[in-house]
């Protein structure tokens, strides 16, 4: 009778020691896929893209993508409206970055989006206005588009428009 109580005594330890280890391995899972949750929010704030102010000798410092490229604004625009249209965007391609974060010397709050009459995408606007791409910007630091026809200029923190 002893070996029984003995037999059952090992199984019934055995038992309550397999079912803590696994209430442990599922709280470890639980605090594992927190972490996990937490890790991708990071991230995703992470990817995210950032405008970045650069600096050039030539015109000084202005407003780019994440990627370096410059951003201009055009003169014929007016507040929440396009006038560049048809070829003029062939050159001009709009910029239209959904999420992004502001460099040092800029609000947020300035930042908004249109509604292109033309095509129906949104496009980024600074101050009301919308912002473009130069297509003969091939890499970083590029600002060809300055001043081309004197109606096209780099955006900066100081930009006015009229």
């Amino acid at each position: 009778m002893k070996k029984w109580m003995l037999v059952l005594s090992i199984f019934a330890s055995i038992f309550v020691l397999g079912a803590c280890g696994n209430e442990a391995e599922e709280t470890a899972k639980g605090t594992q896929s927190e972490t996990d949750a937490a890790s991708e929010t990071v991230a995703k704030e992470e990817d995210a893209a950032s405008l970045q102010l650069l600096k050039n000798e030539a015109v000084g410092e202005y407003l780019s993508d994440s990627e370096g490229k410059a951003l201009y604004y055009f003169k014929n625009d007016v507040s929440t409206k396009s006038n560049c249209t048809g070829d003029c965007l062939a050159k001009w391609p709009p910029f239209t970055e959904k999420e992004f974060e502001v460099p040092d010397g800029f609000n947020k709050k300035d930042f908004g989006t249109i509604t292109r009459e033309d095509t129906g995408a949104e496009q980024v606007t600074y101050k009301g206005y919308p912002l473009y791409y130069f297509v003969n910007d091939k890499k970083e630091g590029d600002v060809n588009g300055q001043g081309v026809k004197d109606v096209w200029f780099i955006v900066n923190s100081e930009t006015v428009f009229q």
